[in-house]
């Protein structure tokens, strides 16, 4: 599996213009992310979401639907400008 920031597995990572991280302690490992953008996320040895080199192959959409979709609200979003985008 290809990381997008192998020094930084979940992020703060640039995809598709978004700067996306996932929160590790926030994480829970539910993978309802993977459901939704499986080519974005994935979880790594300690059950926590990482963001992978394939994420620029899912729409903006897809992962602002997979950050939606997280139970914990782990992923966090911001657009071009710095702007949280979410949660």
């Amino acid at each position: 599996m290809n990381l997008k920031d192998p020094k930084n597995p979940s992020g703060p990572v640039i995809v598709k213009g978004m700067k996306v991280k996932v929160d590790r302690d926030l994480c829970i490992g539910a993978a309802t992310c993977i459901a939704v953008a499986a080519k974005a996320f994935d979880l790594d040895n300690e059950a926590k979401a990482i963001i992978l080199d394939s994420a620029d192959e899912e729409t903006r959409e897809a992962i602002i639907e997979a950050a939606k979709a997280c139970p914990t609200a782990a992923i966090i979003i911001h657009d071009e400008s710095g702007k949280q985008i979410y949660p």
